[in-house]
């Protein structure tokens, strides 16, 4: 049997206002759009992934993940009012015109909705191929309020009326929530749409199937509140989700070492260099303070460095971390230095900003990033943290382990 054509469309225009360039900031150590390029990508059903943009420097990043860019989107496509349908309606044409390409299924995965279960786009593409009736499927979760307990106000008598009747139901509104019909309310995880209905102007069509997403995955991202949050599902949650590359690791449940880089990590990775060649650096006070109480919690501390500079040791001696300094080969020292501290790499944890710490991470239990690390180190860690190097990211990581501790 022939595969079906189905072609994965993820809009994402370059003017967004919320928050700015949101589709290529750095989301849980990808771009925020690398989540649904590998959402298509991952998927058994989809057979082609497009990016629909008016961004070159978004159409770059799109293909560094994978995704197709075959056009560039007009402008006036890519306006804060512009709706979804002319935005596909662009897309299928460009594509039967200049390809000749004609997809049975389209599929819309929205940027803003990164936290998808893995086998959704799957689920919603299979589910409308096998109803031919159906012009669309779209995803919906079991809605946190319901309607029939809302309310209109006459703007002329001040008079408040129920928003929603319900048949053999006298007052709805005083109802209990077990005698009302369930209701739901759509997420932008997912829309599989059969061609057919976009070219008659709809982005539904008349028949529409719903494909069921467990609430828990209930993310869109419109402003910096809801991306710290969908950010902490990414790294917190114990949700199953699709990611750009290979799955990331949380922090061990035991945790007896951690590592920290110096430059970058306990210091803002600049250095002040007097006529002398004497040098000093930056490092945050809070850091101090999350080492000693750990320490005391029996915690064990190191610093590895490339550096071989009196202001390394003069630091790590007064936070009390022992420094191994003047390590090229850190990844090739980190076993012999475990080992030697009797210390299960599995119970160590990792903290770098380069791409010279990245050979250390698969070599730990859990590889943690600084907020302003390297791409490279910010793409292999299992967690970036929200704190820049020297500006607190240590105490951010020590303050989660001390949760623990505190349990």
């Amino acid at each position: 049997m022939v595969k079906p054509e189905v072609l994965a469309i993820i809009p994402a225009r370059g003017g967004s206002k919320g928050i700015p360039r949101k589709n290529i900031k750095p989301f849980a150590g990808h771009p925020l759009i690398a989540y649904s390029i590998a959402a298509g990508l991952q998927a058994r059903t989809v057979t082609r992934v497009i990016v629909s943009t008016d961004d070159e420097e978004i159409a770059r990043c799109a293909r560094e993940y994978g995704a197709q860019t075959p056009f560039l989107r007009p402008a006036e496509l890519a306006q804060d009012r512009t709706l979804d349908l002319p935005v596909f309606q662009h897309a299928l044409d460009w594509l039967a015109q200049n390809e000749g390409y004609r997809p049975e299924v389209v599929v819309q995965l929205r940027p803003t909705s990164p936290v998808r279960p893995p086998t959704l786009v799957d689920e919603a593409v299979e589910l409308l191929l096998a109803n031919p009736e159906a012009d669309s499927v779209r995803g919906v979760v079991p809605a946190g309020q319901n309607p029939h307990k809302m309310w209109r106000i006459d703007p002329q008598t001040g008079r408040m009326r129920n928003l929603l009747d319900v048949p053999g139901v006298d007052e709805p509104y005083n109802a209990p929530r077990q005698a009302l019909p369930p209701v739901y309310w759509q997420t932008g995880h997912i829309d599989a749409i059969r061609p057919r209905a976009i070219r008659s102007g709809s982005m539904s069509g008349k028949v529409i199937l719903p494909v069921m997403v467990d609430p828990a995955y209930t993310v869109d991202i419109d402003t910096p509140k809801d991306w710290a949050r969908a950010e902490w599902l990414v790294w917190h949650s114990d949700l199953e989700i699709i990611y750009p590359g290979r799955r990331r690791r949380p922090l061990p449940e035991k945790v007896e070492l951690v590592i920290f880089d110096f430059d970058g990590v306990l210091t803002d990775n600049r250095v002040w260099v007097d006529e002398d060649g004497r040098e000093m650096v930056a490092a945050n006070r809070s850091d101090s303070l999350g080492v000693a109480h750990l320490r005391n919690r029996g915690l064990k501390m190191i610093v590895l460095s490339t550096e071989t500079n009196p202001v390394v040791s003069a630091r790590c001696k007064k936070m009390q971390i022992p420094a191994y300094q003047g390590v090229w080969d850190k990844a090739g020292a980190l076993p012999e230095i475990l080992q030697k501290l009797g210390v299960d790499p599995a119970h160590a944890v990792y903290v770098g900003n380069d791409i010279n710490d990245v050979p250390c991470f698969p070599l730990v239990g859990c590889a943690v990033a600084v907020a302003d690390a390297q791409p490279a180190a910010r793409r292999a860690a299992d967690i970036v943290l929200s704190r820049a190097g020297g500006h607190g990211a240590v105490r951010e990581l020590l303050d989660l382990l001390m949760e623990r501790y505190d349990r």
